[in-house]
């Protein structure tokens, strides 16, 4: 049971690692960021702290109106939160991944930031510990409004660009195609790894809170059945 739960963290973490170095990559491409990072920059310009925080920060937001509109939040909706913030800024301190200002090599790095991106996206969503902040508030608006997902997907995310660019983020190129393509490759990479999003059953929070009052209660056999699912 304890390496099983070790083995979905691992995967977690592993997972938002490589998102973040895919993140860093559109952002050293210097084409344009994604529409999520050029809120994150614009709002790190403008108030003066990193991007990684304003990530976190922005992140926590979310969270907590997931929780507001009734959505499950799970650790790896937390780890999502926190640690991606605190790769990117790792990353961008120690300069492992340079900024270029060379189209050519600009479009390879933004290809290759995308797919890792999706790449990572694999691992996390595949370790079964909950979603992302923001795609946890697009499925409970979507729960709440009835509207398509990706209407409000495309809503949020044009919000996001628009405030982001008034506030300094760069928008370019590589916007679009962050935009367009991600979605593209992370579907082609979920097929290859033969991930099927509908059918993860996600662990959340509150189902560890259930955990520990049952195990409390000495009520421990349903608890550890309940743990090693």
């Amino acid at each position: 049971m304890l390496q099983k739960v070790l083995w979905k963290f691992s995967k977690l973490v592993l997972g938002l690692f490589i998102c973040s170095i895919g993140i860093v990559l559109t952002i050293n491409c210097n084409l344009g960021l994604s529409p999520w990072d050029v809120f994150h920059q614009g709002l790190s310009n403008h108030v003066g702290i990193t991007i990684g925080t304003a990530s976190i920060i922005v992140g926590s937001i979310v969270v907590i109106a997931d929780v507001i509109l009734g959505e499950n939040v799970g650790w790896g909706t937390v780890f999502n939160m926190l640690l991606i913030g605190f790769f990117m800024d790792l990353l961008l301190y120690t300069n492992l991944i340079p900024k270029t200002d060379s189209v050519l090599i600009g479009i390879i790095m933004l290809i290759l930031g995308l797919g890792l991106v999706a790449l990572g996206m694999v691992f996390y969503m595949g370790s079964g510990l909950g979603s992302g902040p923001r795609d946890g508030l697009m499925v409970a608006l979507q729960k709440k409004t009835g509207k398509s997902l990706n209407l409000i997907r495309g809503t949020i995310e044009v919000g996001a660009l628009i405030v982001g660019f008034f506030l300094g983020g760069k928008v370019g190129i590589g916007t679009i195609i962050s935009a367009f393509g991600l979605g593209y490759l992370t579907q082609i990479l979920f097929n290859l790894f033969k991930l099927d999003c509908s059918k993860i059953k996600h662990r959340f929070i509150i189902d560890d809170i259930k955990f520990i009052k049952l195990y409390m209660s000495g009520d421990k056999k349903p608890a550890t059945q309940n743990m090693a699912k």
